[in-house]
């Protein structure tokens, strides 16, 4: 396409308010859109797709620009590696194509350094998985991630689902092992069709959707979802429920909480009691309620990076110790809530043994009253982001 400055200038001033501003990618973008509201899907699709593909190959485009500040300078790398024509701009005046080009050659044999990841992120890939195995993960990470949408079986069917975006030209494939979700062919904002505002879909990784078939709620349970953050699971429990039984959905933020009422009522379900998580008082007044409990608990997110690109820069060691403490103290308080024979899932959207497995049984050796039933990984080379996911059962 035809390269206009202010695009290109708006990618730049995209990326500073990233690594130099510290926004997260999606409200970067969210700024920069609502500054040119005159933009077309074109132009938004161009500096959306620049800016997250910078992201997340930033420290190689980085270093082929011999530089981290220079964020003109690191565009028009990504405009070489992409095949675009150079403008003859005065920015641009001291690109040497040959040697990005050569030196982007060069560089395959830094593996951390070509696929974009901290020195330290790579160690501890290689320390928790082994090198083969996360280099395949890591790389997996690198590609963009699909769009998957979650049918409301409430309203109608996938196939249902699938007719009515394909009535808007929004081509659609069925995703094997995952029973209610589309697959978008390609991409598309499929956030003002008439299907999503009518309620009959949420967009929802697959792989997330397993979470909730995992602890498999029934129409009988009380079920609570005590990191329920805006609702996604809470939602489609409440679809695998039939809208019967009841769903307490807990969050320590209300406003994630308005926004799951927002869905909800635009779902059409109505098992759903909402409450904000106020200290131990909160958790004690539901002490052994629960039929069923999911622990969605918070994590360093290094199975959603197709996703979320920009966690790889922001992440640091300290700040994942931190989540683990949080993770386990969330695992040993919350479970309270679980009567008797109840069960519990326990799942997080990292790849890392140290925030899956080893929580659990560190949880399972301070609280004999439970025990181990089974455990799923979802890995992103499977396609999907990665998620974690172990049911346990109170015995006692």
């Amino acid at each position: 396409m035809k390269l206009y400055k202010n695009l290109v200038n708006s990618v730049a001033q995209t990326l500073q308010e990233i690594f130099i501003k510290n926004r997260y990618a999606d409200k970067a973008l969210e700024k920069v859109f609502k500054q040119n509201v005159q933009w077309g899907s074109r132009d938004r699709r161009f500096v959306a797709e620049a800016v997250y593909d910078i992201v997340r190959n930033f420290r190689l485009y980085a270093t082929l620009a011999e530089s981290e500040k220079n964020f003109w300078f690191i565009t028009a790398v990504w405009l070489v590696l992409k095949n675009n024509e150079i403008p003859d701009w005065q920015e641009f005046q001291h690109v040497d194509i040959p040697f990005i080009l050569t030196r982007k050659e060069n560089l395959k044999a830094n593996i951390p350094v070509y696929e974009s990841y901290p020195d330290w992120l790579w160690d501890l890939g290689i320390n928790e998985l082994g090198i083969e195995n996360w280099q395949k993960e890591a790389l997996a990470m690198n590609r963009q991630a699909d769009v998957f949408l979650r049918t409301n079986t409430l309203k109608l069917s996938v196939k249902q689902l699938a007719d009515e975006l394909k009535k808007l030209s929004i081509d659609t494939v069925e995703v094997e092992s995952v029973k209610d979700a589309l697959k978008l062919v390609k991409r598309e904002n499929v956030f003002k069709t008439k299907p999503f505002l009518e309620g009959f879909f949420e967009v929802q990784d697959a792989g997330s959707q397993l979470i909730s078939e995992f602890l498999n709620p029934s129409a009988a349970d009380l079920v609570i979802d005590a990191c329920a953050g805006a609702g996604g699971k809470t939602l489609h429990m409440a679809c695998l429920m039939k809208n019967k039984g009841k769903i307490i959905s807990m969050d320590v933020e209300g406003f994630k909480l308005d926004e799951l009422k927002k869905r909800a009522k635009r779902a059409g379900i109505f098992n759903i009691e909402t409450k904000v998580i106020e200290g131990d008082r909160t958790i004690n007044g539901l002490t052994a309620k629960a039929d069923k409990l999911l622990l969605d608990v918070p994590c360093s997110g290094l199975g959603v990076l197709k996703r979320n690109p920009d966690a790889k820069w922001k992440l640091n060691n300290e700040l994942i110790e931190r989540t683990k403490n949080i993770q386990q103290k969330i695992i040993t308080d919350y479970s309270a809530m679980l009567k008797v024979n109840g069960t519990l899932v326990y799942s997080t959207c990292s790849v890392l043994p140290s925030e899956n497995r080893h929580q659990v049984d560190r949880f399972l050796e301070n609280n004999k009253n439970f025990e181990f039933v089974t455990e799923k990984m979802i890995l992103p080379s499977l396609g999907y982001d990665g998620f974690y996911m172990a049911l346990l059962k109170r015995i006692s």
